[in-house]
């Protein structure tokens, strides 16, 4: 038997009931308790209390956007609360009577507090010795506002603090709450409170607000949640910890038995709706005779939903994106808080019909594992003009576990360190082409003859005007097969002759090659280190992202104005404001007369005596390409363009040790050939449905003759090096 000491529950019953006495003149009779005639002190005091009360959007869920067939398609959902928010008008009927009829019924009558409810909560304070219920639905939903800004302070012992604060059963507490709520009474209509409150709600777990609530327990939108459905999430804002209906296997309220204790709830607040003849006795009864029977479809946190589309790289991507880019806050946390909080519709670049063409034609090529090697496979395409990055495949399924298996993983190979983890793969001969670009920007020609015969290349007879080649050794070069002892610059860049290229190199200056290449947005995918600058990297020994590499060539094809890849097209919040993301930026890396001559030198890889010709889908568009191959065909590349589109697939080993060259791949093909494969494909598709313009004239001064060059010796200017740089002196073998 429970024991009451009568004294001091009599007192405090006295205390609630002035208290609740001032909370009745302050609701029924404002402009008295305002104007401050014939108030108590105690009235006096209510009034002092702060009554604004900075309603704000609540957290809600983050969207991802992709194109297909020209339509929006969500492919992956950020959140920290699970989270829709609807209009009042998006709600069905029934789950808002529901709530009033359960929690409030006098919500419509009331100002701002449930007065009779304050009442009896006083009489039931003084009784238990703890401040008990009687919160008007306003109340509640100020309750919910308080806590919801405790979730925005960032640390966790912020947080706390302040949801002990909007949370503690005081008298104290009480009045404040009931202080906002009269003063949210008079600033907002009804509807527009309870709709406030019914997206504001808990339903158990990361589930908030109805809409969430209708979608992720039955399957259907809030507006077409049936009576039954309806009282059920009302049972459940009850106690959502209790009474969620995701757990069957919970023993007190799990599938086994009915989730006994929810229909308990749920039957009692149908009962509720037909005392408030919200409901007909009948509908009561039929409704009450419906066993819960729970859809449960989640909306998945995070990139793993974009895999049905093959997109879970590219949302990583653009999730690394939001992160790095001001735009979305000044800090990292206030980025992390508006991806996951502010309800953004993030509308991508990303083609999904192109996604899928490029995953199957990469996928039929590049298995996701072999025994012989770690084995890699990226395809990336970006629009020249304007950086949009248009699709990102790779071999392997994402996985961001730190005990993936093989064939899966959560490094991005297509993007560097900064957007998805990977530290980039030697590019082999594709970066000849900022050896060919600054070869004519110098008043060189296609046309010139280069000695092929030297193999062995001392430091000594380069130049570097940016550093010192002191103690870099001999560069040992060959090729892949036998050549003539001399070629134009043309015929070794169709069939991509090593010595050729080396010959060239010591006829420039390396850091204008390096100047050309950064010019042109190359950089080091791991991010640490500025491009290696020794002779070898002529032939690509710097470690690249397919990204970056893919960009560079949209360059030569857009003129030699590059265009730094976005992932993002437009950004609004769930309250309507635009975020603009940082946008591409769109610099000249190269004259428009030497883009379009190495465009026209390119061309010549896809004829038949080109390293790509086998590649080539032999229709009209206007294209050119670059093969790219490291010794023992450990990476492998292929880069093609139009004036529309640029595609570069990678095909390699990840871990850089065991080559490729007899390493079997999807559909016969090696570690080498495999880039055909899927370039072919690709190509295929692209002109389809891209296309290409004509391509950038080239320059006829730079395409004639000129004296023929043996490349021997050192080159003018070796005195002006400076700085220190080494490289490798293994044989390279690539094309």
């Amino acid at each position: 038997m429970r024991i009451v000491r009568w004294p001091g529950a009599l007192l405090l019953f006295v205390v609630m009931s002035a208290l609740a006495g001032v909370l009745v003149a302050v609701a029924v009779t404002p402009a008295v308790a305002i104007s401050g005639q014939g108030v108590s002190g105690a009235a006096a005091f209510f009034e002092d209390l702060p009554s604004y009360l900075d309603v704000q959007a609540p957290q809600q869920v983050s969207t991802i956007y992709a194109k297909q067939d020209g339509q929006d398609v969500k492919i992956a959902s950020f959140y920290a609360e699970n989270r829709t928010s609807v209009q009042s008008d998006a709600m069905a009927k029934t789950v808002k009577q529901a709530a009033i009829d359960t929690e409030d019924p006098r919500f419509y009558d009331e100002g701002g507090i449930d007065v009779v409810g304050t009442l009896r909560g006083a009489a039931a304070t003084a009784l238990h010795h703890g401040v008990q219920g009687g919160s008007s639905i306003t109340q509640q939903y100020v309750k919910n506002v308080l806590v919801q800004q405790c979730e925005q302070l960032g640390t966790q012992s912020k947080v706390d603090a302040c949801y002990k604060s909007a949370t503690d059963v005081t008298a104290a507490r009480k009045l404040q709450e009931a202080r906002y709520a009269i003063a949210v009474d008079k600033k907002y209509s009804k509807d527009t409170i309870l709709t406030g409150y019914l997206n504001i709600v808990g339903l158990g777990g990361r589930v908030y607000g109805v809409q969430a609530g209708a979608q992720y327990y039955f399957g259907v939108d809030a507006k077409d949640l049936s009576l039954a459905q309806s009282a059920t999430l009302v049972a459940i804002l009850n106690n959502p910890s209790n009474l969620r209906i995701d757990q069957p296997t919970s023993a007190q309220n799990g599938s086994a038995n009915g989730y006994a204790l929810t229909k308990t709830r749920r039957d009692y607040v149908l009962r509720r709706m037909a005392v408030q003849h919200s409901i007909t006795t009948a509908e009561r009864d039929a409704a009450i005779a419906e066993p819960i029977t729970p859809k449960i479809t989640a909306t998945t946190n995070g990139c793993s939903a974009a895999a049905q589309y093959s997109a879970a790289y590219f949302c990583d991507y653009v999730r690394n994106d939001i992160l790095n880019d001001t735009a979305f806050g000044a800090t990292a946390a206030d980025r992390i808080a508006t991806l996951d909080t502010k309800g953004l519709a993030i509308h991508t670049t990303l083609d999904l019909d192109l996604q899928a063409t490029s995953q199957a034609a990469l996928s039929s090529f590049v298995p996701a594992t072999i025994s012989a090697t770690k084995i890699g496979g990226s395809n990336v395409t970006v629009e020249p003009g304007t950086g949009r990055i248009l699709s990102m495949a790779q071999n392997t399924a994402f996985n961001q576990s730190d005990t993936a298996p093989d064939g899966e993983t959560s490094v991005n190979y297509s993007a560097d360190a900064k957007y998805g983890n990977s530290g980039g793969f030697a590019t082999g001969s594709t970066y000849k082409v900022f050896t060919l670009a600054e070869w004519l920007a110098t008043g060189h020609t296609l046309g010139e003859s280069i000695s092929t015969t030297q193999h062995a290349f001392p430091a000594s007879e380069f130049r570097n005007s940016c550093q010192s080649l002191a103690g870099t050794p001999t560069w040992s070069v060959a090729n892949a097969e036998s050549v003539p002892s001399s070629m134009s610059v043309q015929a070794a860049t169709t069939e991509s002759i090593n010595t050729a290229f080396a010959q060239m190199g010591k006829q420039l200056d390396l850091c204008k090659i390096s100047q050309v290449a950064e010019a042109m947005g190359i950089h080091t995918a791991g991010g640490s280190s500025d491009l290696f600058q020794g002779p070898s990297m002529i032939l690509g020994v710097n470690n690249l992202s397919p990204i970056d590499l893919a960009s560079a060539y949209a360059g030569f094809a857009n003129g030699g104005v590059v265009c730094t890849p976005v992932a993002i097209d437009s950004v609004t919040t769930a309250a309507g404001a635009i975020i603009t993301p940082t946008p591409t930026s769109c610099t000249r890396g190269v004259s428009a007369e030497v883009a379009g001559t190495v465009d026209y030198a390119l061309q010549g890889v896809l004829s038949g005596a080109g390293t790509a010709a086998s590649a080539n889908p032999g229709d009209s568009v206007p294209k050119f390409a670059k093969t790219g191959t490291t010794d023992r065909d450990v990476q492998n590349w292929l880069v093609t363009s139009t004036t529309k589109y640029t595609n570069a697939t990678w095909v390699g080993n990840v871990s850089g040790q065991v080559g490729l060259a007899n390493v079997r791949l999807g559909q016969g093909t090696t570690g080498y050939s495999a880039k055909f494969g899927v370039g072919k494909a690709l190509m295929t598709y692209l002109d389809q449905h891209y296309g290409g313009d004509a391509l950038p004239v080239p320059d006829q001064a730079m395409i004639g003759g000129r004296a023929s060059s043996s490349g021997s010796g050192a080159t003018a200017g070796a005195a002006a090096r400076a700085g220190a740089a080494a490289g490798p002196a293994a044989t390279t073998t690539g094309r």
